[in-house]
This record gives C-alpha cells, sequence and structure tokens, in this order.
C-alpha cells in the first residue's frame, strides 16, 4: 500500500513537473510570436492589423488549461479509490 501510494505521488509530481516545462515554454514562445508580429506588421499598421499569433496563443493556451487540471486538480476516480482502501 505504501508502494502504490508513492507511486501515485511521483506520478503527480511528474506531471506537475511537466506542467511547469511546458507553461515557461509557451511563454517564451509566445512571447517571441508576438514580437514577431509587433515587428513586422503590429508596428506598422497598429493594433488593426490581423493579430495572427492570438490562435497560437489561445490553442495552445487550450491544452495548457488542460494539462493544469489533469497535474493539479484532484481526479474523482483517485478520490474514489481513496475512499475504498480507508
Amino acid at each position: 500500500m505504501n508502494e502504490a501510494n508513492d507511486e501515485r505521488l511521483q506520478n503527480i509530481a511528474r506531471k506537475r513537473a511537466d506542467f511547469r516545462k511546458s507553461l515557461y515554454s509557451y511563454v517564451a514562445v509566445i512571447v517571441f510570436l508576438w514580437i514577431i508580429w509587433w515587428i513586422t506588421t503590429g508596428r506598422i499598421t497598429g493594433f488593426t492589423g490581423y493579430p495572427w499569433p492570438v490562435w497560437i496563443t489561445l490553442g495552445w493556451g487550450v491544452s495548457l488549461t488542460i494539462q493544469y487540471f489533469k497535474a493539479y486538480k484532484v481526479n474523482k476516480k483517485e478520490l474514489a479509490d481513496e475512499d475504498i482502501k480507508s
């Protein structure tokens, strides 16, 4: 039982570490893309130009949100399993 708990804790820690890595990558890439947009289009047209990085920001942001909930929110199945074991 203790080994199963250790394995579950390691799995949670791994998911959280993976989320943090993904978050750092997201921030770095999104900032880079918005800078590229500003240099090539935004500076000339202001905020009236087509902001193409918004689609990448939203799409990747949804994926990152899902990854957050998997890493930091408790799964209902895990709660039920813990109740059965205790």
